[in-house]
């Protein structure tokens, strides 16, 4: 149980917390738009300056992209170390006009905050920062020696975090490593995450004719950009949800039984997930239940597609150029690398005729399988049940964090995610959204980690 004058602080400061988050959130630091760079530098400095207002000792370590923070406390061998891992970027806010509210104004309602990086990630990474508050501010000893890695790229897939953990592992090393930039498993059932999917995300290029051509004087003369794109994405998977890529699924690590009952177990419905989302109906690979599919099965989803005229009323041509943004959520034991030449392979040999493909691998990422049976892990869960009131199960996440497979690597510790949000926070979408008691939750649950780790 945490010191309770570090829980009396916590309760007597819930307000107080919610204004300095608010004050973090107005910082506009979209990563990949350079129009920001100033303000993601600002909210690069309010990290750096509240980790160094609480006396660690911080460095902003700048690799030629957005700076990382890093910071500890006074290390003592006699204490296990435990590192705190979050991003202080958001992702981009468009399209704006569907917001009810400016992004970077925070607006609270019903006990929910909205604005851009509410829950990805400024919300999360904030508690533990909270936590680690409220053990200095009330002079109680901490348990555990801590560090922050606080990057500013997680949204742009900058590559400063990579190298310097490479360059650095000593510096970083440590018992535990927490990342809470996933979610619950619902809003009243905390989760513990053990597994992550990787990513390889590609670009499809189309070039026909030198320019957009007059279709009644060129139709039917020469290939259309456009359909030969429509016909390539048609052959990425077939009727049943299926990716055709040869080998795509040769190294898929399956499921084992006691992993399907636990999620049968969950009572995750198809008419849950089209309530979530709105979708008419649930679809994807036959054979497989949906939780099945959105945790453990790898996917290949068009992202984006262009092509021609996309105005208002009509625009007679055949286009020059036709483009497609694909990506494949890949799960433990598919390698990256490998699903990336074969689908780039593949791309090239079904094009139709009369058309030049260019295929790029935009970035990959490794999927992240974490044990469940250590010391770290069960201190994870017991600090989920004591912060939020009721006994966490087991989840998987459909999402990539590319950075933990470089951690697991380089820093050979256990990894345990955390995550506050809810699936239903609309990350990366318009109307982003944190619930105030999950941040609260989180700062308490964060607390309580301190304590456990250390035994």
């Amino acid at each position: 149980m945490a010191n309770e004058k570090v829980l009396s602080h916590l309760e007597a400061n819930r307000q107080h917390h919610v204004d300095q988050l608010c004050d973090f959130l107005r910082i506009p630091s979209i990563s990949s738009q350079s129009e920001y760079n100033e303000d993601t530098k600002r909210a690069c400095a309010f990290v750096a300056d509240e980790l160094k207002e609480l006396g660690l000792t911080v460095e902003v370590i700048d690799l030629g992209g957005h700076p990382l923070v890093v910071a500890q406390t006074e290390i003592r061998p006699d204490r296990k170390t435990l590192l705190f891992y979050g991003h202080y970027d958001v992702q981009p806010v468009d399209p704006l006009e569907l917001w009810d509210n400016p992004p970077f104004e925070p607006v609270i309602k019903d006990g929910i905050v909205y604005a851009r990086g509410a829950s990805d990630d400024k919300g999360q990474v904030y508690t533990h920062i909270k936590a680690l508050e409220a053990y200095i501010r009330t002079g109680t000893e901490l348990p555990v020696n801590v560090k922050f890695i606080i990057e500013g790229e997680e949204e742009a897939g900058g590559e400063s975090i990579y190298r310097y953990t490479e360059q650095n592992p000593e510096k970083l090393a440590c018992d535990a490593i927490i990342v809470s930039d996933t979610t619950l498993y619902n809003e009243t059932t905390p989760g513990i995450c053990y597994s992550l999917k990787g990513l390889a995300y590609m670009e499809i290029r189309v070039k026909g004719p030198d320019m957009d051509l007059h279709s009644g004087s060129y139709g039917g003369t020469v290939q259309n950009p456009g359909n030969a794109l429509a016909e390539i994405v048609a052959k990425l998977k077939d009727a049943d949800g299926r990716c055709l890529v040869p080998g795509f699924y040769d190294d898929v690590l399956e499921l084992e039984q006691d992993e399907r009952d636990a999620f049968a177990d969950l009572g995750y419905t198809d008419e849950t997930l089209c309530g979530e989302t709105g979708a008419p109906a649930a679809f994807g690979e036959k054979g497989f239940t949906t939780l099945e599919r959105m945790w453990a099965r790898p996917t290949c989803d068009v992202n984006g597609l262009s092509s021609g005229y996309g105005g208002e009323g009509a625009k007679t041509i055949i286009p020059s150029r036709a483009l497609a943004k694909v990506s494949m959520r890949l799960v433990p034991d598919q390698d990256p690398d490998k699903i990336a030449a074969a689908f780039q392979a593949y791309v090239k040999e079904i094009a139709p005729a009369g058309v030049e493909v260019e295929v790029e691998n935009h970035h990959n990422a490794n999927p992240v399988l974490v044990p469940r049976k250590s010391e770290m892990f069960k201190a994870g869960m017991a600090a989920l049940e004591q912060g939020f009131g009721a006994k966490p199960v087991f989840i998987r996440e459909g999402g990539s964090i590319p950075i933990v497979g470089t951690f697991q690597e380089c820093l050979k510790s256990p990894v345990l995610l955390l995550g506050y949000g809810l699936s239903t926070d609309n990350i990366h979408s318009p109307n982003e959204k944190f619930h105030l008691d999950n941040f609260w939750r989180g700062i308490r649950t964060s607390a309580f980690l301190m304590e456990e780790a250390a035994k």
